[in-house]
């Protein structure tokens, strides 16, 4: 017994040994890596936001990805759509809050609801609807929490994929949130950027998790929790709005969270694992957007013939 018990504690002492070498190999390939990106940053006059980039790649790129993202890492283009969207959504709030004065910041209901780009029901043949509600938001913590998630996840994101491709993941979960919810929540209004936000969370969502050994898992392990976090908060919010609105407001939607989601975890997946690739000639891609002109099909046939706001 006491020499089967000698060889196990061997055995596990051979494991640990290996694992922390495994994990020193890693880490001192790492060191390298840098080293010899910042020995070429001198030869190639690279720009001092390089600190930078390298953060960025280990928080939105799995390993193999990294290398290519630092060799041509620039902020040309800067991540002007994020931006762009953030401002526009900030200056409708501070329209309707300030200009068009609220009783409370907390929850916006008249104004909002007659704006013209809010998503209605019984306005639904005015087709921009299912885009421009993106741009208003029920109160302060419903674009504080928006814009502070798509500044955070935006930004990063649009540095690595540039803005055609982080524009094309947020606009596809904006519009599948207003589809969803003339399906599934057919007699109620629609308000804020949830869908876009949400898209984005779910391909980054999805890459984390297909590519966790690869993504710093300590890290990866705090990025989900936040995420989670977010989620849980802009949910519960969203479910206030639609269930516990006051008697004096009106409910609004909050389809669009999961639609975006889902949107994300689909397209947006398949976008942010192509960082090195052509997305044109991957299939997922073409999948995903098969996938999605089906389902905007159905909402289309569904809100010409069968919704209960007709």
């Amino acid at each position: 017994m006491a020499a089967a018990d000698d060889v196990e504690m061997e055995t596990v002492n051979l494991e640990t040994v290996n694992l922390n070498t495994e994990r020193a190999e890693r880490a001192g390939k790492e060191e390298l890596e840098e080293e010899k990106m910042r020995e070429d940053g001198e030869g190639k006059d690279f720009p001092r936001s390089g600190k930078v980039h390298r953060i960025v790649s280990k928080w939105m790129l799995p390993e193999p990805a990294r290398r290519t993202y630092l060799e041509r890492a620039n902020c040309l283009p800067p991540p002007l759509f994020i931006i762009s969207v953030s401002l526009a959504e900030l200056a409708v709030f501070v329209y309707y809050a300030v200009w068009k004065p609220q009783k409370q910041w907390i929850t916006l209901d008249k104004g909002i609801l007659e704006s013209p780009l809010t998503y209605l029901p019984e306005k639904r043949e005015e087709a921009w609807r299912f885009i421009s509600y993106m741009l208003v938001h029920a109160g302060v913590q419903h674009i504080v929490g928006n814009l502070f998630m798509q500044l955070v996840l935006g930004i990063p994101l649009e540095m690595v994929h540039k803005g055609l491709r982080v524009g094309l993941v947020y606009l596809a979960g904006v519009f599948a949130g207003s589809l969803a919810s003339s399906i599934f929540d057919p007699l109620k209004s629609l308000v804020g950027a949830s869908g876009g936000v949400y898209a984005l969370m779910g391909g980054y969502f999805m890459n984390v998790i297909v590519n966790f050994q690869e993504m710093i898992p300590a890290f990866g392990i705090v990025r989900l929790l936040v995420i989670i976090l977010i989620i849980a908060l802009d949910m519960g919010f969203a479910l206030y709005r639609r269930f516990f609105v006051p008697a004096n407001g009106s409910p609004v939607s909050f389809a669009a969270h999961i639609a975006g989601g889902f949107a994300g975890m689909s397209i947006g997946y398949t976008v942010f694992s192509c960082f090195d690739k052509t997305l044109l000639k991957d299939p997922r891609f073409w999948m995903a957007i098969a996938a999605y002109v089906i389902c905007l099909l159905f909402a289309v046939f569904f809100n010409v013939f069968l919704s209960p706001a007709n």
